[in-house]
């Protein structure tokens, strides 16, 4: 959904709460403090009286929504224009479109990343693993790739499937194989990776094929395409788009370019992303 459609299809606040009432509740209020559904509408539209725990609520608390002052609208707005950056957007960028302060913005992105972070889900069939390093400048004399002081992330990527990238303290043999462990059903699933040593260990763990990017980065279906194809969209994000981004934050953003990238082909990605949003 583009931010036209957004417009027309909630021009008001009453119009955006009633939208979050039916996919949160589906037309009956539940107390998100007891889960009772014995509630009293109260003379203020929207919001209800919980006869058994005597407490007042809206269908916005405990949701990315809860205690905002900016309108439903701005935010249904945001989504959409998260949601349709594939190289992300930029707190000043949005601020700029939304007529907020660059605070207010920033504010507003972090929350969404935080509905986009999913539940894990094993990945299987043949799946590719490879490692890539954010941050810093190497113009400045820095090492590039292994044994850089950039920080490692490691990702996973089911072909035809999903992906799951992750923060990671180091490149370690035992980093790598609890990451794996977590993320990939190892009994049905065939690993493909290049040549780095730390991952030996996965012929012990399940089939395991290398290809060697020193003298040729396909061989039949050998290959690690897929994921570095995904690494150059997130470092053209960071660099070209947020410019740069701190390492307590860095997941977020990881798990932003993770979700565009898993739900890609979703006919209705903006009302997937509004349910989750809520906690659905």
């Amino acid at each position: 959904m583009n931010i036209i459609q957004v417009y027309k299809m909630f021009p008001t606040q009453l119009d955006c709460l009633s939208h979050l009432e039916k996919a949160r509740w589906k037309g009956k209020p539940k107390c998100p403090y007891c889960g009772s559904t014995n509630a009293t509408p109260m003379k203020k539209e929207f919001r209800y009286h919980c006869n058994s725990c005597n407490t007042s609520y809206s269908v916005t608390v405990g949701t990315i929504f809860h205690k905002t002052h900016l309108d439903l609208q701005k935010w249904f707005l945001a989504i959409s224009l998260v949601l349709n950056a594939k190289k992300g957007i930029s707190a000043r960028q949005l601020s700029r479109d939304l007529e907020v302060n660059k605070d207010t913005a920033w504010y507003m992105g972090m929350r969404i990343r935080r509905a986009m972070k999913e539940d894990p889900e094993m990945l299987q069939g043949i799946v590719e693993v490879d490692e890539t390093y954010i941050g810093g400048n190497d113009r400045r004399g820095g090492k590039r790739g292994r044994g850089t002081t950039k920080t490692p992330v490691v990702g996973m990527v089911e072909r035809g499937g999903k992906i799951r990238a992750r923060k990671a303290k180091d490149v370690s043999s035992n980093t790598l194989r609890e990451l794996i462990r977590e993320h990939i059903d190892v009994k049905n699933s065939t690993i493909m990776t290049d040549e780095f040593r730390s991952y030996l260990f996965l012929s012990k763990l399940t089939l395991h094929k290398t290809i060697n990017h020193g003298e040729t980065y396909v061989d039949g279906d050998i290959h690690t395409n897929n994921i570095e194809g995904f690494w150059s969209l997130l470092k053209r994000g960071i660099v070209g788009q947020y410019h740069k981004v701190s390492i307590r934050y860095l997941e977020r953003y990881i798990d932003e370019f993770c979700y565009r990238h898993n739900y890609r082909n979703c006919d209705d990605l903006f009302d997937l992303t509004l349910s989750k949003a809520l906690g659905v």
